[in-house]
């Protein structure tokens, strides 16, 4: 018996109760009814838990991101894959055969053969490599691109900002593919590293105002002003406080961007600008096949439906990762 129970005759709360609760339950517990959140958690999350972290978390929930990320990987896996292992079996998409010709898919040929006999399988997926190292360079290049120029016009304000997204604001209204050819007459090339840099050069836009936006939102918070008074430059406050607590929306908008440049590059190539023979990719396949829809439909609806399929995955991908980085959704 404590000195507090013998003072008081021993009707006092016992020493494992404080202020009438047991030690450890608070009085938001008490008048919640015990129902409230428990101290490990804030937020309804795990303390400790950081917002990648979580999003992870809610990514692995979404069931439908997750069967198309299973889905895209098999099929970017069977992209490099695939001709290593076609070409053990003797089996390539560069090995012409005239006499085959044009056939259905069949048992021998998965896909069938185009007019030169060529197996479509194997030119589907190395047409797939291209066509998925374009998407993942040219975006690159646009997020670097966009939250680069973003990030630096809100962080400098005033003038700066203004002008510069009056520029942002200009390009939007320039037609993109007259730029594009008026770029290949002067340089007179079709390389496939100016299809990378075109690609990129168009699709920065929308990524500059969103890190703008972003960074606008950042650049007054508390951890900025302390970085600032502690007498950090502009540069690195950039890059080490602002850029990585800026980075969700920049994810989000990369994941979402994939398909668009997939559907560009495939644009281009139908109008004979994007990738060259002897290179081919999902783009040029589908052009290829639909000048002969008619007679050979499988040279046209082999390639398209995995390139849809491709597509289809990435945005449901894509908006999974959005839904993950939105801390409005469950």
């Amino acid at each position: 018996m404590t000195d507090h129970n013998r003072s008081s005759g021993g009707k006092g709360p016992p020493a494992s109760l404080v202020g009438g609760n047991p030690v450890g339950v608070t009085d938001h517990n008490r008048s919640s009814g015990g129902k409230g959140p428990p101290a490990s958690l804030v937020g309804g999350h795990p303390v400790g838990m950081t917002a990648r972290r979580d999003a992870w978390r809610r990514w692995r929930g979404n069931r439908i991101a997750v069967a198309c990320g299973v889905v895209f990987l098999a099929l970017a896996a069977g992209c490099y894959l695939g001709p290593l292992i076609a070409g053990a079996f003797g089996v390539d998409g560069t090995t012409l055969d005239p006499q085959l010709g044009a056939t259905p898919p069949a048992g021998g040929h998965w896909f069938g053969t185009d007019t030169l006999g060529r197996d479509m399988l194997v030119r589907v997926m190395i047409g797939g490599r291209i066509a998925l190292l374009v998407a993942v360079v040219a975006t690159v290049i646009a997020v670097a691109l966009g939250a680069t120029y973003g990030s630096i016009a809100a962080y400098a304000g005033g003038a700066i900002d203004n002008l510069m997204m009056r520029v942002v604001d200009a390009l939007y209204g320039f037609p993109t593919l007259a730029f594009i050819i008026v770029v290949m007459a002067v340089t007179g090339t079709r390389s496939l590293a100016l299809v990378f840099a075109l690609i990129g050069a168009i699709s920065w836009l929308t990524m500059a105002r969103i890190a703008r936006g972003q960074v606008l939102a950042l650049r007054r918070r508390e951890f900025v002003e302390a970085a600032r008074a502690l007498g950090a430059r502009p540069g690195r406050i950039l890059a080490r406080h602002v850029l990585p607590n800026a980075a969700g929306p920049v994810i989000v908008y990369a994941t979402l961007a994939l398909p668009q440049v997939m559907i560009t590059e495939a644009f281009l190539s139908f109008l004979g600008l994007g990738v060259q023979a002897p290179l081919a990719s999902w783009g040029t396949l589908v052009t290829e096949g639909s000048s002969q829809i008619v007679v050979y439909p499988w040279l046209l609806v082999c390639p398209g439906a995995v390139m849809a399929v491709a597509i289809l995955t990435l945005n449901f991908i894509g908006d999974g990762v959005r839904d993950a980085f939105d801390p409005q959704t469950s």
